[in-house]
Parts: structure tokens; sequence; C-alpha cells
């Protein structure tokens, strides 16, 4: 299969300058660039499916540089709705030096090159910089772009200092064709129109012929929302923003309708297997097969394999009635601080604790429950209301009524 072919099938591709993919990406290697501002001191799933992108580009011959944008992140990209606030160099150059690390270990053994676009546009010489490439750009086609006529249409209005952003993008891309022979860039969707810009004007200057791709923002076909931090709902690669259990727990949930998608965008299962969880997961959709596979591949790339199985046993006992006797010290830990607990201070008897933890809402309610074979502690089916709980120091439990309802018993 033709690299063009697989990255249209796994839904890479929205948008690019060329008659076909196949001119940009599978003749002659090319070298391809991605730029990414430090808005945060960490990317979130929307970043990363532009980053798997460039993986695939670079496993296939593609030379890439990652382009982390300590001059551009001082201005920032219009936004449609507000101004940025402008960050403090001192921040930027935090944030930069994160975000390296961060695509350094997630894009793995691939030749990818790293730049920060301040070494240029930090020396840029204003007069010069307006003469020889603000002439290439009129305010006509400025005012055009989404963001900028949203913003001219409201009553803030934009300032020159996020007006003249796409010039500097433009300028990366014309810095980078020069001292490195890029000559294709990579964004999302929404960056189309800076993208095309650097294209155009490194055809006015240098006469040459470059490529743009955008890939489709990642959008939940059942909720409608996108993966991003204005929705509220950004999903962060640093386990420090986003535990791994936490993350783990998000691709778990993925949606019926969305998880094959998902599948084919955030791993690197071939197209054929992943047809084959398709089948499996149709056949017996309860089953969540798809989310489980999408869920542990997806955790381990990001933040290793022990952390994504330490995700799977904590949810197993959360959700499956797995055994929280194999888990360690510091799954125990993730455990805890992930679902409901109650602290066991001596020997106490089944039904107390259903009241006092708030799974039943009398001792009279406890006993029916009991009763009727709906209490479970650990593996056990708990017959008699009278059962002595017996923890010893350090232990935890957990105790179900029913399917969903349960909490952790624990005794320090």
């Amino acid at each position: 299969m033709k690299l063009s072919e697989e990255l249209q099938i796994r839904g890479f591709i929205n948008q690019f300058t060329a008659e076909t993919l196949e001119e940009i990406v599978d003749g002659p290697k090319r070298t391809i660039y991605h730029g990414i501002d430090p808005t945060a001191d960490s990317a979130h799933a929307g970043n990363f499916v532009i980053w798997l992108l460039l993986a695939h580009l670079a496993r296939n011959g593609h030379a890439v540089i990652f382009l982390v944008g300590g001059g551009t992140g001082m201005i920032g990209d219009p936004k449609p709705d507000v101004e940025r606030t402008l960050t403090s160099p001192e921040i930027v150059a935090e944030r930069v030096e994160k975000l390296k690390v961060q695509a350094q270990k997630l894009l793995g053994d691939n030749e990818i090159q790293f730049v920060n676009n301040y070494d240029w546009l930090g020396k840029l010489n204003l007069i010069d910089f307006l003469r020889d490439t603000g002439k290439h750009f009129t305010v006509n086609e400025l005012i055009k772009k989404d963001a900028i006529a949203t913003r001219l249409a409201g009553e803030q209005g934009i300032s020159y200092t996020e007006f003249a952003y796409p010039l500097l993008q433009a300028y990366d891309y014309l810095t980078l064709s020069r001292e490195y022979g890029c000559d294709v860039q990579v964004g999302g969707s929404d960056q189309w129109g800076n993208i095309v810009a650097g294209v155009d004007l490194i055809r006015r200057v240098e006469k040459k012929t470059t490529y743009a791709i955008t890939v489709p923002l990642v959008v939940d076909k059942a909720t409608g929302k996108k993966f991003g931090k204005s929705e509220g709902n950004a999903v962060w690669l640093d386990a420090e923003k986003t535990t791994p259990y936490v993350f783990y727990q998000f691709w778990l949930n993925t949606s019926d309708e969305s998880v094959v998608d998902y599948l084919k965008l955030f791993t690197f299962l071939p197209i054929e297997e992943i047809n084959e969880i398709k089948i499996e997961f149709q056949t017996s959709p309860g089953s969540r097969s798809a989310q489980k596979k999408l869920a542990a591949e997806v955790t381990t790339l990001v933040h290793g394999k022990d952390s994504a199985e330490s995700a799977i046993k904590v949810s197993d006992i959360l959700f499956a009635n797995g055994d929280a006797s194999v888990l360690h010290s510091e799954e125990k830990e993730i455990l805890l601080q992930n679902a409901p607990t109650y602290e066991i201070i001596s020997d106490v008897t089944i039904t107390d604790v259903l009241v006092n933890s708030g799974l039943a809402s009398s001792k009279r309610e406890a006993r029916t429950f009991i009763e009727s074979g709906a209490v479970t502690l650990g593996t056990e089916k708990i017959e008699l209301s009278e059962f002595q709980i017996e923890l010893s120091s350090g232990g935890l439990i957990p105790l179900r009524r029913g399917k969903k309802n349960f909490v952790i018993l624990f005794k320090k």
C-alpha cells in the first residue's frame, strides 16, 4: 500500500496543495516540518494526531523538522474570539524545552530535527522584514483569514501584533526552505491559511514549489466535541496534568461511533488488524474490545508499557471485578486516588459498612441487598448480614453492591 493511500485510509488528510497527495508523499523523499507554539507546557491529544502523522512520514523515509515556536509563542496565533494574553519570554522558554522533551519521547527513534524559531525571528530587523517579506502580503488577503475576519467583525477588533502573525509563520517556512530544503509543512486544518501563506511566499521569493498538508480536527462523532483546550476537555500528554490512569480511562470511554477512527489515527496497528478488531467489536459491542485495545495502545505509546499495565489492572478492579491483591503499592495509590473509598478503623460488620459507606440507606436495606446476592467483597459474594470485615494495616478491598456501585475499603 502506498503511503498516500494509508494516510488517507487512516484519516490523516484534510487538505493539500497539489493535484494529488501521491505527488507530495509517494515520490522523492522530502523534508517536512510542523510547528507548535508553546501556549502551554504540554501538548494534548489534538496536537498528538499531527505528531503521529510526522512519525508515519519519518518511518517512510521523509526527513522531519519539528519546530517549537519560541518566537511566535511570544506573539500568539489569532484566536477567533479574544486577544491572547502575552506570555513572558522566560515562561515561553520553559515551555519550549518541555514540549521538545515531550516530542522527542513520543516520536521515538525516528529521525527528527528540532528547531526553535526564536533563533531567527529574534534577530529580525523590522525595516528589512517589512521590505523583504511584508511587501508580498496584502491586507486584502490577511483580512479574509477566518480568525482575523471574525475578530474584525467584533467590537474588540484585533491588534497589529496578532494581525502580523501569518507573516511570521510564512517567514518560518521560507527560512526552513532556505536552510534545510524544507518543502512540505503539515498542521491542523485551522492552520490552512497560515501554511498556504508560506507556500505563496516561497513561490514569490524563491520561485520554488512547496507544499502544504493539513490534518482534520479530531471530533468525537457521538458528541460533536473536538479535542483541545478551547473545548475545556483537553487530554494532556503530560502525566502530571493528566495521569496515566485518567488518560487510559479517556480512551477507554471512547464512543462506539469513533473508536475505529481513533484506532487508525492514534495507533500504529496495521489497517488489516484494525479491520479485524472492527469485526470483533461489531459482533460483540458490549465487550468494548476495541476501546480496550485503543486505550492500551495509546497509553503505552505515551506513558510506557508499565504505566499502561498499571492503568489496566486498576481499571479491571474498578469495573470488572478484578483482584486487588495483585496490585503493588503504587497501583494501590492510583486506585485510592480514583475511586470512592471508605476507611476501616476496626473490625466491623458488612451491614454497618454498607450503610456507613453510602451503599445502603439503612441496615434493613443492607440486609435486603445481601439476601438478594447483590453484595460482593473482593471476589467473594457475601450471604450473611453479620459477616465481619477484617482488614490488615495497609490492606484494601473493593466492596460492591450490584455491578455499578462500589467503594474501596482500606485500612491505614
